[in-house]
C-alpha cells in the first residue's frame, strides 16, 4: 500500500475493517440483554445458555491458528471478505434456530466468522505502522469496534422488546453484508507475495511456538483473563445481574449497560493516548486490569446481603453504585489494546499476523473456558458469585503477567 500514514486512503481501510469488529462485538454481546427470552425460547436454563454462547468463543479460538497463517500469506482483504460471509451465514442460522442444537451451530459459525474481525485491521496496522505508533491506532480500532456493544445496549433492548431476540440477528446479518461491500471497495488488494512459503503446517506450528515462547508469555497469560471478563459481564451476566438481582426492567438495564459500553468505547482511545505520552505499557496494563478486577469484586459485594452491602449498612447497594462501578470497570479494562501493542513490538512485521493471532487465541480461549466456568459457579452461588469469580480471575492474570514480564520492564 503506497499511501502515506494518516492520509484518507490509509484511514478508510482501517475504519471499514473496524466496522467488522463492531459487528463481532454486537453478535457476541446480544445474549446479555436478551438472556431471559432467549433462554425461554430455546428451552434452556441461564447456565445452559452460558454453555451455548461459550461455543462461540471455542470456535473463535480454534480459528486463530489458521487465521494467523492466512493473514500473513493471503492478505487482509480476501480473509476479511471470507469471514464476513461466514458471519452473515451465522446470523441467519441464529435467527432461524428452533432449539439449542440450531443455536449451538449458529454460535460455532459466528465464532469462526468473527475470529478475524479484530485481527484484520490490527494486522494491516501492524504492517504499516511503527511499533511506537501502533499502540495509538490499536486503541482507535478497538474503540470503533466497541461501538457494537453500544448498539447491543439500549437500542437492542428496545428492539428485543418490540420484535424479539431474533430481530437482533437479522439486523447483524444485514450489517455484515453492508460492511463486506465496503471492504470490497475500500480495502486494497494485497500485494503479490510469490514466496517461497513454508508449508501450512510449519506456519501453524510457528503460531503456537510464538504463543508459548518467552517473548509473548506475559501477554498470553494476561490475555487469557482480559477479554473473558469483558464478555462475561457485558455479554452474559450483566443483564441478569441488573434485571434479576437489582430488579431493573430490560430498558433500564440497557441504560446501565450503555454506560459501561461508553467506557469501553472511550477507554481504548484513552489507552492509546496514554501509551504515546507515557510509554509504560507494562505498568498501564497491570494497573488497568487490577482496577477492573477490584471493581467486579465490589459489584458482586454490593448484592443482597453481600459483604459490601453489609459494610455499608444497607440490604443492597443502589443501582447507581453498580452504574459507577461498571463504568470504572469499563474504563480500566479498556487498557487491553496495549496487549496487542506489546505483542507487535516483540516481533518483526512479517510475523505480525501470526503473533497477534497467538495472543488473540489466548484472549478467546480464556473467554471460552472462563465463561463456561461461570455457568456452574452461578448455579452454585448465583449471578453475583459468577461476577466475583471473573474479578478474581483477572486479578490472577495480572499477577501472572507481572511475573512473566518482570525482566523486560
Amino acid at each position: 500500500m503506497n499511501t502515506r500514514e494518516g492520509s484518507a486512503a490509509f484511514v478508510a481501510p482501517l475504519l471499514v475493517l473496524g466496522f467488522g469488529h463492531m459487528i463481532s462485538n454486537l453478535v457476541r454481546t446480544l445474549p446479555a440483554i436478551s438472556a431471559d427470552v432467549l433462554a425461554l425460547d430455546l428451552g434452556v436454563s441461564a447456565e445452559g445458555l452460558a454453555s451455548l454462547t461459550g461455543a462461540y468463543h471455542f470456535a473463535f479460538a480454534a480459528g486463530q491458528i489458521p487465521l494467523g497463517v492466512a493473514l500473513d500469506r493471503f492478505g487482509v482483504r480476501p480473509v476479511s471478505l471470507a469471514l464476513l460471509a461466514l458471519v452473515a451465514a451465522g446470523t441467519v442460522l441464529a435467527a432461524l434456530a428452533g432449539g439449542p442444537g440450531g443455536f449451538l451451530l449458529a454460535q460455532v459459525v459466528l465464532g469462526l466468522g468473527c475470529s478475524g474481525m479484530l485481527l484484520c485491521p490490527m494486522t494491516l496496522a501492524a504492517k504499516l505502522l511503527t511499533p511506537a505508533k501502533f499502540g495509538l491506532w490499536s486503541g482507535l480500532i478497538q474503540g470503533v469496534g466497541n461501538v457494537g456493544m453500544l448498539l447491543s445496549a439500549s437500542p437492542l433492548a428496545w428492539l428485543v422488546e418490540q420484535q424479539g431476540w431474533r430481530a437482533g440477528f437479522w439486523v447483524s446479518g444485514a450489517l455484515a453484508i453492508g460492511v463486506a461491500a465496503l471492504v470490497a471497495r475500500a480495502v486494497p488488494a494485497p500485494e503479490p507475495n510469490p514466496g517461497p512459503h513454508p508449508g501450512l503446517l510449519a506456519d501453524a506450528k510457528r503460531v503456537l511456538r510464538l504463543g508459548a515462547g518467552a517473548k509473548l508469555r506475559g501477554m498470553v497469560l494476561l490475555a487469557f483473563a482480559s477479554f473473558a471478563v469483558v464478555i462475561g459481564v457485558r455479554g452474559l451476566w450483566g443483564g441478569p445481574w441488573l434485571m434479576e438481582v437489582k430488579g431493573l426492567t430490560r430498558i433500564e438495564a440497557g441504560h446501565v449497560l450503555l454506560l459501561l459500553t461508553l467506557a469501553l468505547i472511550a477507554g481504548p482511545v484513552a489507552a492509546g493516548v496514554l501509551d504515546r505520552r507515557l510509554g509504560r505499557r507494562r505498568a498501564l496494563l497491570a494497573a488497568g486490569h487490577a482496577v477492573a478486577g477490584l471493581a467486579l469484586l465490589l459489584v458482586a459485594g454490593g448484592g443482597p446481603g453481600g459483604w459490601l452491602s453489609r459494610l455499608a449498612g444497607v440490604p443492597v447497594l443502589p443501582v447507581s453504585a453498580d452504574a459507577a462501578l461498571l463504568f470504572a470497570f469499563g474504563l480500566a479494562i479498556a487498557i487491553q489494546p496495549l496487549i496487542f501493542a506489546m505483542t507487535r513490538a516483540a516481533v518483526p512485521p512479517e510475523e505480525a499476523g501470526k503473533a497477534l493471532s497467538a495472543v488473540n487465541l489466548s484472549f478467546f480461549a480464556g473467554a471460552a473456558v472462563l465463561q463456561a466456568a461461570t455457568g456452574p459457579v452461578a448455579a452454585a452461588g448465583g449471578v453475583g458469585m459468577a461476577i466475583g469469580f471473573l474479578g478474581a480471575m483477572v486479578l490472577l492474570g495480572t499477577v501472572l503477567f507481572l511475573g512473566a514480564t518482570r525482566r523486560r520492564g
